[in-house]
Formats: C-alpha cells, sequence, structure tokens
C-alpha cells in the first residue's frame, strides 16, 4: 500500500511560517518617526487614544490617514464631536522638525477643545552605571 509523503507539505507550511513571523511586525508599525528620548513613564489607558502623526516633511496623519493642513482644524471638530470631551489625543512629531510646527499642530488642537493633549517620546534608556576610576596616591 502507499503512503502520502508528506515532507513537501511541511517545507511549505515553514516556509509560510518564517514568511508571517517576518511581515507580522512590521504590519503593525504606524508612521515610522523618529521620536525624541524622556524620562517620563507611560500614562494609562482607559479607551484608544486619537494619534496625530508629523513626518519629517511635515505631513500630518491623524491615526495613519494623511490630511492636509488646511482640512486639520475640520477633521478635528468632526473627532471632537464625534468622540466627546475626554478623548485623549496623543502627538507624535519627529525630532528633526521645526520647533515651530510642532507648536502649530499641537495649537490646532488645542483650538479644536481636546484638554487630554499629550507630546509622545520614546523611553530613554537608563546610562550604565559607571564606577569611578581608583585615585593612586601620587608621591612628592
Amino acid at each position: 500500500m502507499a503512503e502520502i509523503n508528506v515532507t513537501p507539505l511541511v517545507d511549505v507550511m515553514l516556509v509560510l511560517l518564517i514568511i508571517f513571523m517576518v511581515t507580522a511586525p512590521l504590519l503593525v508599525a504606524g508612521v515610522p518617526v523618529d521620536l525624541p528620548d524622556s524620562k517620563a513613564s507611560a500614562l494609562p489607558q482607559d479607551q484608544a487614544p486619537i494619534q496625530i502623526s508629523m513626518d519629517t516633511a511635515g505631513t500630518i496623519f491623524i491615526d495613519k490617514q494623511k490630511v492636509a493642513p488646511a482640512a486639520l482644524p475640520a477633521k478635528l471638530a468632526a473627532l471632537r464631536v464625534a468622540r466627546q470631551d475626554d478623548a485623549r489625543i496623543y502627538v507624535r512629531a519627529d525630532k528633526g522638525l521645526d520647533y515651530g510646527k510642532v507648536m502649530t499642530l499641537v495649537g490646532d488642537v488645542s483650538a479644536a477643545g481636546f484638554k487630554k493633549v499629550a507630546l509622545v517620546s520614546e523611553a530613554r534608556a537608563a546610562p550604565p552605571a559607571t564606577t569611578p576610576a581608583p585615585v593612586s596616591p601620587t608621591a612628592p
């Protein structure tokens, strides 16, 4: 009686597993922004926040959706009506951007009536503890 050779099936399944393991982390990432470092701890979350991102070119995104700067106030007003007063806004901006551009974005968010606005940064790694070198006595 002939048996089924499962080796090709196992090979195909392993290749598919590797492909999914490599591509899954890439799908989770949002808009690529180089965030500045901070010593502050993460905020507790009770509801999914609205994320507004600005990349190195100054392009604005609301939750991964590109928004023209002229349409930003209208989009923010619509979000304010939809999410009520307690909506949390996270502003993510590339650290290489001009400070004025970031503050204009934060001003637009504030003008739309959002009160819970937070600037997002990367958690800075603690510097390694260094021990001072022993001081040897000097001869007179």
